[in-house]
C-alpha cells in the first residue's frame, strides 16, 4: 500500500500542476483571443495550450499506471480508464448518429469529448467501488 500512496502523491504533484496551467491558459485564450478572430500562428498557438494540459493529464495518469507497483490496485484504474472509454465511445456515438438523422439535435463541440470521459472514470470508480468494496477501491 506505501507504493500505491507514493505514486498517487506522484500523480498528485503532476496533475495539480496540470491543472493550474489549464485553467490559466483557457483563461488566457478566453481574455486574448476575440470571437471570430481569424486564424494565424500566434491565435493558434495560444488556442493549442489548453489542449497540450490536456496531454500532460493523459500523460500523469499513464505514469501513474507505470508506478503502481500493486498489481491489483493497477487493474483498477485501468477498469476506470477502460468503462471511461467506453462510455465515452458510447455516448458520443450515440449522439453522433443522433447529430447525422435528426435535424433538431444539437452539435455536440468536440471539446466536450474529454470531460465526457472523465466523468466516465467517475462512473469507473463507482463501478469499481460496487464490484469490489469500497474499502480495497483505488
Amino acid at each position: 500500500m506505501a507504493a500505491y500512496n507514493l505514486a498517487f502523491r506522484r500523480y498528485i504533484r503532476r496533475f495539480v500542476p496540470l491543472t493550474i496551467a489549464y485553467g490559466a491558459s483557457v483563461a488566457l485564450a478566453t481574455a486574448v483571443i476575440p470571437d471570430g478572430a481569424p486564424a494565424s500562428p500566434g491565435i493558434i498557438a495560444i488556442a493549442v495550450l489548453p489542449g497540450l494540459a490536456v496531454v500532460g493529464w493523459l500523460w500523469a495518469m499513464a505514469r501513474l499506471l507505470v508506478e503502481l507497483d500493486d498489481e491489483y490496485l493497477r487493474m483498477l484504474e485501468v477498469r476506470k480508464f477502460l468503462v471511461a472509454t467506453g462510455t465515452t465511445l458510447a455516448l458520443t456515438s450515440i449522439w453522433g448518429i443522433l447529430e447525422l438523422f435528426t435535424p433538431a439535435m444539437p452539435k455536440l463541440p468536440v471539446f466536450f469529448v474529454f470531460p465526457l470521459w472523465c466523468l466516465g472514470l467517475a462512473v469507473g470508480a463507482v463501478f469499481n467501488r460496487l464490484r469490489f468494496g469500497a474499502a480495497r477501491c483505488a
